[in-house]
């Protein structure tokens, strides 16, 4: 669980790299094109901050928040982040590639192009938000929630799931299908994906 606000120390710097943040507030800092590769941010909140073009590579996001923070791209790849919850936030592109994610919440806003391939993931949780894609490909996935999202295209090629439950979003295209292995869903989404099953199956329906 994050820390509470009021346990937080207003950070007056900016973030460079190999930056270590504890117990910080960041509460509107424009942070547009920072440079955090390798940064460590710990029990700390990030709050309707300008991420547009920063770089969280090789960091280590611990049990932090991100709150209505927006972003035209935001890149974090090779990162690993545990205990975070992302909640509000608006970015066109989150590249997280080949990153590790454990007990990790995004919920409300909305992310365009969501790039978690060949990440490690265990205990995602997808919250009322909105997801233009979501890129598995390649990516291993222990146990991922859905709960009221809407999800235009998700990407499972190569993917490996176990205890993936999809049943609380609204799939509207698929790609890889054989990577759905391992993945619970509705009978509704099976009706809504019997197109994209067909094609992988090599079914002619007439």
């Amino acid at each position: 669980m994050s820390t509470p606000t009021d346990a937080l120390e207003p950070w007056q710097g900016g973030l460079d790299p190999e930056a270590d943040l504890d117990h910080a507030l960041l509460d509107g800092t424009d942070m547009t094109g920072a440079d955090g590769e390798g940064a460590r941010i710990l029990d700390s909140m990030l709050r309707a901050c300008d991420l547009d073009g920063a770089v969280f590579d090789h960091a280590h996001l611990l049990d932090s928040t991100l709150v209505e923070c927006r972003a035209g791209r935001l890149q974090a790849r090779r990162s690993t982040w545990r205990g975070m919850t992302v909640d509000g936030c608006r970015v066109g592109a989150l590249e997280a590639f080949d990153s590790g994610l454990d007990r990790v919440t995004i919920r409300g806003g909305k992310i365009d192009y969501l790039n978690l391939r060949d990440a490690k993931i265990h205990d995602l949780r997808l919250v009322d938000c909105t997801l233009g894609d979501l890129d598995l490909a390649g990516a291993t996935v222990r146990t991922l929630r859905t709960e009221g999202c809407q999800i235009r295209r998700l990407d499972v090629t190569r993917a490996q799931l176990k205890d993936v439950d999809l049943r609380g979003a609204e799939l509207r295209g698929i790609d890889g299908t054989a990577g759905l292995r391992g993945a619970t869903i509705s009978p509704e989404q099976l009706y809504d994906l019997a197109g994209a099953l067909a094609d992988h199956l090599g079914v002619i329906v007439d």
